[in-house]
């Protein structure tokens, strides 16, 4: 059956109804779901395995009978670790029905259906008693409920009802106990992704300095956690001020609470400094005994930096202070970890919650918008002074005293820059009420709300009178757009520009003039794993897994990319980069399509993991900005990507699976082709026969 679903198009800025298969969320689901990366995590999956062996063993050595509760069993892979352990029967509970069906299928397959029951419920939905889901309480509980923050995809509640429903009273628990560690930092380029910088521009007049409005700067900020490959950040980015304190465990094997609580670690600074940033992870000891440890410890906390291991699925934290505070060495301090069923956050204070009442039960929110309408990466990129500059100077080259500029991104500060450098008039289109509210805000903390005018409306309903009967000299955009994922959604900006093109003047300037769509093939050290097939794992055999995510993969996703931010997933490029579109900004969208085809020569060697494709503006003859690669190390090919974007992949599945041998293909044939229609970018690319490239 096909169902009509509405959606908003990110580069023509239209909605459009689409007719999509019913279980069109269902394929999405999978196919962007993190299973293939867990399946793949063997420091995980061994340790899981030790701790249910080890729990077993101690139900047995009491002479019981083991009986497990799965809680989130996914494919059922540790319930089949259980029941191999010697567990008696396993109750898998899977709520995700796509999931469950497919762990019946496992299980199957693996011969353990007659010792693995799979429930497709709520855990807190799951019944105990003779006509239940279970006939009795279970004496192992057993979960993988998870994510970075250990606590955010509602582990507490689930361990909460379990505890008083389905597990008997001092239970085994696997994992057995977790603990929330933290360190506190000084970082600027951290601090840059939650605060707005002054920015000093030279102009004829001197200096002028933009300034963020008083509510920005005393906002807390954004109140999800900020994830990140904290592996990634170099040494050199933040100044470590305290030593790594554990600051609250979770014993699973007891009653667990969902409350909110706080946990107060008094420390002493190690160095003097500004406290602004809080780095956040997580240990789960598998078993009482503390032996069987999983750490997500970045590699400067790590008791063996040499087996670190890779995983996505789990990450590290980034929380930011409310406010930044200095700290000087020697000086004692409390930092406080707070958090409720579902969230932590932390504060800095002089003396323990205890002793001064301050226990902020209720979790920080942004009240200042910024934080609502830009992102932590677009924090970062309007932070940037290099790119910036990059914009000040060619402004510079286009600006004319009697320039008349419209300036189209989502809240954006090049109307303050043109302004600044000279533009006689100025206007800027916000087309959403929040982004409206927040450049109000930072005009007037900058005394320019009767100089800048601000126009509230989509671009194609612009009238003469909204521009006061002007004609527009100089088009602007970063582009930027709130809406975007994939690189080319910010083509939004051309489509803006066909739009009010009757508003433009003879000979009116558009900045950036031009765009183009730019491709490397890489290997990567790690991301290929998200997409690579596991076949068997632990022993147990996935294959139905991997099979799943491949149909949910070819309902559309494998002839798509995916966006992510390449700075935290290291590759190395085998080809050199290459052109492949170009957008001309200056003429109005075509009616025809843009196409391209050709080849891209691997150089160097390597597996073929995919290509990556990005967007670079060309704001004149003379200045560039890119989204994708910055630079590319000649020997070894290593890139280097822009920090504040996503960049987009496109997975080659033929040579994710870790399985094939090296071969080597001498060149990448592809296809892409822009549809001004809907504004997509449709690809495919082919490698030549032999699936890699040796040395």
């Amino acid at each position: 059956m096909k169902v009509f679903c509405g959606r908003a198009n990110p580069t023509t800025g239209s909605v459009e109804w689409l007719e999509e298969d019913e279980h069109y969320d269902y394929h999405q689901e999978i196919a962007r779901s993190s299973y293939a990366d867990m399946l793949h995590d063997r420091d995980r999956n061994m340790k899981y395995y030790q701790g249910i062996r080890a729990a077993v063993s101690r139900v047995k050595d009491r002479g019981q009978k083991a009986l497990v509760l799965d809680i989130g069993t996914g494919t059922g892979l540790l319930s089949m670790m259980a029941v191999t352990a010697g567990a008696d029967f396993c109750y898998a509970i899977e709520v995700f029905k796509p999931m469950a069906d497919a762990a019946v299928k496992i299980v199957e397959k693996n011969g353990f259906s007659d010792k693995i029951k799979v429930i497709n419920k709520h855990s807190t939905e799951v019944t105990v008693g003779p006509d239940g889901d279970m006939p009795c309480r279970a004496n192992i509980l057993i979960t993988e409920l998870f994510d970075t923050e250990l606590i955010g995809e509602g582990a507490l509640p689930s361990y909460e009802h379990a505890h008083g429903h389905l597990v008997q009273a001092n239970c085994e628990a696997v994992p057995h106990k977790a603990t929330v560690y933290a360190q506190l930092v000084e970082s600027r380029r951290m601090w840059s992704w939650n605060k707005l910088f002054p920015i000093r521009v030279q102009t004829s007049r001197g200096e002028q300095v933009i300034i963020p409005p008083l509510e920005l700067e005393r906002c807390p900020g954004a109140p999800s956690v900020c994830d990140i490959q904290l592996n990634q950040v170099s040494p050199a980015d933040f100044t470590i001020l305290s030593d790594v304190l554990p600051m609250f465990s979770v014993d699973f094997s007891k009653q667990v609470s969902s409350s909110a609580a706080c946990h107060s670690r008094q420390f002493e600074p190690l160095v003097s400094g500004q406290a602004q940033v809080v780095l956040s992870w997580w240990d789960i000891e598998m078993d009482p005994e503390g032996k069987i440890k999983c750490t997500m410890a970045p590699f400067w906390a790590h008791s063996n930096p040499e087996e670190l291991q890779w995983r996505d699925h789990w990450m590290q934290c980034v929380y930011f202070l409310p406010q930044e505070e200095p700290v000087v060495q020697g000086s004692a301090l409390c930092l406080v970890a707070h958090h409720d069923d579902y969230c932590v956050w932390y504060s800095l204070q002089k003396t323990s919650p205890e002793k001064n009442g301050r226990v902020h039960p209720v979790r920080p929110v942004c009240d200042c918008q910024a934080h609502l309408l830009w992102n932590r990466p677009r924090f970062g990129e309007i932070n940037d002074r290099n790119r910036t500059d990059q914009y000040i100077q060619a402004l510079r080259t286009v600006l004319k005293p009697d320039s008349v500029c419209l300036c189209v991104s989502d809240g954006s500060l090049l109307s303050m820059l043109a302004h600044h450098l000279g533009a006689e008039q100025v206007f800027t289109i916000e087309n959403s009420a929040a982004s409206h509210r927040l450049m109000k805000k930072i005009f007037k903390a900058n005394h320019l709300e009767d100089k800048i005018n601000i126009i509230e409306k989509r671009p194609e309903l612009l009238t003469p009178a909204d521009l006061e009967g002007k004609k527009v000299s100089l088009l602007l955009g970063e582009p930027f757009f709130t809406t975007s994922l994939l690189p080319w959604h910010n083509l939004y900006f051309w489509y803006v520009r066909t739009a009010v093109d009757q508003h433009l003047g003879p000979g009116a300037v558009v900045m950036p003039q031009a765009a183009s769509l730019h491709v490397v093939v890489v290997e990567f050290r790690d991301l290929w794993r998200i997409r690579s097939p596991c076949g068997d794992c632990e022993g147990f055999d996935v294959h139905i897994m991997d099979d799943m995510i491949k149909r949910a993969l070819d309902f559309r996703e494998s002839k798509e990319a995916e966006p992510h931010p390449l700075w935290e997933y290291p590759c190395h490029s085998l080809s050199e980069p290459q052109q492949i579109l170009t957008f001309d900004f200056r003429q109005p969208v075509p009616l025809q399509p843009v196409h391209a085809e050709g080849t891209i020569e691997l150089r160097r060697p390597g597996k073929s993991h995919g290509a990556v494709l990005w967007m670079e503006y060309h704001l004149t003859p003379d200045s560039t900005v890119s989204t994708g690669l910055l630079k590319l190390a000649e020997d070894k090919g290593d890139c280097c990507w822009n920090p504040h974007c996503k960049q987009a992949v496109y997975f080659f599945n033929t040579t994710l699976d870790p399985r094939v041998p090296l071969g080597g293909p001498q060149t990448v044939t592809y296809t892409v082709e822009f549809h001004p229609n809907t504004g997509d970018v449709t690809m495919d690319f082919t490698l030549s026969d032999a699936l890699d490239r040796g040395c």
